[in-house]
């Protein structure tokens, strides 16, 4: 009877024996090498495509935005939430005195325009600093939206924008966050108050530049707001 057990005794001590454990063990190393080089050679490629950017003379917005909106791109595309191959960037760590909007083409890896843009009255004066997704908060909203359809509102020619990420910027359309022209965008509002004017929450642009802005980003293309938020990475599935 001892020697029918001794080989069933024998399996089960194995079973929990270092040497499973140490396979366990690399092949969770193994997992974590694979996603090492994945992200890494993301990074190369998103870093690839800012090296291969044709500014058109215009300035080249920063490395950090510019990749986070690229990863973003790609998932967004991936799942056919876009379809178009043109990245429409916001920079708002930067002074709203600055062209911090860029309209990318990325099938020539071309600026196409390169704009002043508002950010919402409570969001901040020169800076932007504060962001919600709250109705009535006059405030703009962070991360990636797609671009709807043209319609005439009271700012004339007006872009209507979908926000793709729950909780943070969801209420756009409901809130009628959109991109529209406004005179308060301007050289000339800068030197007479020393800032930008700001918007209600949405991202407001240059009034000789709407048209062409408009047309070339509607109908489902990305647009991304970016800011340094440790609160937006852990909130968004798209940048982490």
């Amino acid at each position: 009877m001892m020697y029918k057990t001794y080989p069933a005794l024998l399996l089960l001590i194995f079973s929990f024996s270092p040497i499973k454990l140490l396979f366990s063990e690399t092949n969770n190393l193994n997992e974590i090498e694979i996603a090492k080089v994945i992200k890494t050679s993301s990074e190369v490629n998103e870093k690839t495509v800012y090296n291969s950017l044709n500014s058109n003379q215009f300035a080249l917005p920063k490395l950090e935005s510019f990749t986070e909106a690229l990863k973003g791109f790609y998932i967004l595309k991936e799942k056919g939430l876009i379809s178009k191959n043109i990245l429409t960037l916001i920079d708002f760590s930067m002074s709203s005195n600055s062209k911090r909007l860029w309209v990318i083409d990325l099938t020539t890896n071309t600026i196409l325009y390169n704009s002043l843009v508002a950010h919402g009255r409570n969001t901040g004066d020169e800076f932007a600093n504060s962001f919600s997704n709250a109705a009535q908060s006059f405030k703009s909203s962070l991360g990636f939206y797609s671009t709807g359809e043209i319609y005439s509102g009271k700012h004339g020619k007006s872009l209507r924008l979908d926000g793709l990420e729950k909780g943070i910027n969801s209420n756009a359309r409901q809130r009628a966050v959109v991109i529209h022209g406004a005179d308060y965008v301007s050289n000339s509002f800068i030197q007479n108050h020393d800032r930008l004017g700001r918007s209600l929450g949405c991202p407001a642009i240059p009034v000789e530049l709407t048209d062409k802005i408009i047309q070339t980003i509607k109908d489902k293309s990305c647009l991304f707001i970016y800011y340094p938020s440790d609160a937006y990475k852990v909130a968004s599935k798209l940048v982490s």
